[in-house]
């Protein structure tokens, strides 16, 4: 099947409120999935509807999720029932002059689809590869892989991204007409997430100088 540009749009990702601040380009919802560090899933289990937040990776059109091997949870998900994953950005706060038009500027992606078990052993590595690289590039190659008893002790379910849409808000607030004349302080407070000084493990037996692909992601943040 040819790749599109663009997801097509379903009853299910089509945006009913606010309809403008929706996308369906692969570009911008994969950049929205590059960005974040986690997800929430939702689906059915045993009748009871269950969220849970874990983080994921990103492979091409293919999205990773992992846990532990003995969660009942995930093995639930893997018995290929429907999903819908969710991330969310929230890139600041929108203040305005009344409380009810106040806001928040955000990038979020919904996803529709079916969780499978990876069963390949190089499909695994590649996944939990993807984890890592997700939330720290260049990590994986600097750590020990996992032994046979770890893949074993871990399921790595994929979900592929075919059914998928993107919403988001940006600019300062919009007030009432007849408000702007009120002596209030409005505008924007954006929000970004800026990591601390990296704390050693006390337990570490050699000095080792902090690597240079945190030092990297570390100004990359800062910036």
């Amino acid at each position: 099947m040819k790749r599109t540009t663009e997801f097509v749009l379903t009853e299910r990702t089509k945006l009913k409120r606010l309809p403008k601040r929706a996308f369906y380009r692969r570009k911008i919802i994969y950049d929205i999935l590059d960005e974040g560090f986690i997800c929430h899933v939702g689906f059915v289990d045993r009748d009871h509807p269950v969220v849970i937040p874990t983080a994921y990776g990103r492979v091409a059109d293919m999205l990773y999720i992992h846990g532990s091997a003995a969660s009942r949870m995930l093995r639930s998900l893997a018995t290929a029932i429907p999903v819908c994953v969710a991330v969310t950005l929230v890139d600041g706060l929108v203040l305005a002059r009344s409380i009810f038009h106040h806001s928040m500027n955000y990038r979020s992606v919904v996803i529709f689809g079916t969780a499978i078990a990876v069963k390949d052993k190089k499909e695994k590595l590649r996944a939990l590869r993807s984890f890592s690289e997700h939330v720290l590039p260049g990590r994986w190659a600097d750590v020990r892989e996992p032994n046979k008893g770890e893949l074993k002790q871990t399921l790595v379910l994929r979900i592929p991204l075919r059914e998928a849409s993107a919403k988001s808000r940006s600019g300062g607030p919009m007030d009432e007409k007849s408000d702007y004349r009120l002596r209030v302080w409005a505008g924007e407070v954006p929000l970004r997430i800026i990591p601390g000084t990296p704390i050693r493990d006390p337990r570490s037996e050699h000095e080792v100088p902090i690597p240079s692909y945190l030092s990297n992601i570390m100004a990359r943040f800062r910036a």
